[in-house]
């Protein structure tokens, strides 16, 4: 759970800088979040591309393991759907591209923040840093109640790197497979769904 930890940590570093104004100027410029952004989509590419280890075991393994993202893409989209109409001051838009980022916090909340303005980004930022934290935390929970494919889509798209050590100490090795090729898929994903939902 370290790197989560670092993560809250920072993020609420960076907070407590522009609240009091101790970067330059400079780091409130819109043209520095899109090229943060575009770096990290390459830097994302590089990784899934050379991958090679993920995309052997993926080859050896049945189509079938298409629908384990598949389900989690849909189950994310319908429980963030329903309920968006319990939330009076998040638009059923806004509450898809939020849960659109399957966890993946860092780029989901640059783009949302790009595309729609700071307080959405935030809010991604904050619900998709909970569901990796959360997965690390419930993972025998999940795996005790629901099954060993709980964690799994809980974990979105951690589940190939931050979430994937407590995914396999729980389910067992050949479940680590599985959650590698749900965490490939949903992080090509998330970018297409929230471009997609909010433009």
């Amino acid at each position: 759970m370290r790197p989560s930890f670092f993560i809250v940590f920072f993020f609420s570093a960076g907070i407590l800088c522009g609240f009091y104004s101790l970067m330059p100027s400079a780091m409130n410029s819109p043209a520095l979040s899109l090229y943060a952004l575009n770096f990290l989509l390459f830097l994302v590419g590089i990784g899934i591309g050379g991958n090679s280890t993920a995309w052997e075991m993926i080859k050896r393994n049945n189509t079938m393991i298409l629908l384990v993202p598949l389900s989690v893409i849909f189950g994310t989209l319908l429980g963030s759907a329903l309920l968006s109409f319990c939330l009076g001051e998040i638009t059923l838009r806004d509450s898809l591209a939020v849960v659109s980022g399957f966890g993946y916090y860092s780029l989901s909340s640059i783009m949302i923040t790009r595309l729609e303005g700071e307080s959405l980004g935030v809010l991604a930022l904050l619900s998709n840093i909970f569901r990796e934290i959360s997965t690390l935390i419930l993972t025998p929970f999940l795996v005790k109640y629901f099954g060993r494919l709980a964690p799994i889509a809980s974990g979105g798209a951690t589940s190939m790197d931050t979430t994937l050590p407590v995914i396999i100490r729980f389910t067992g090795k050949e479940y680590g497979i599985i959650s590698i090729f749900s965490g490939i898929v949903l992080t090509l994903a998330a970018p297409l769904l929230i471009t997609f939902i909010l433009t």
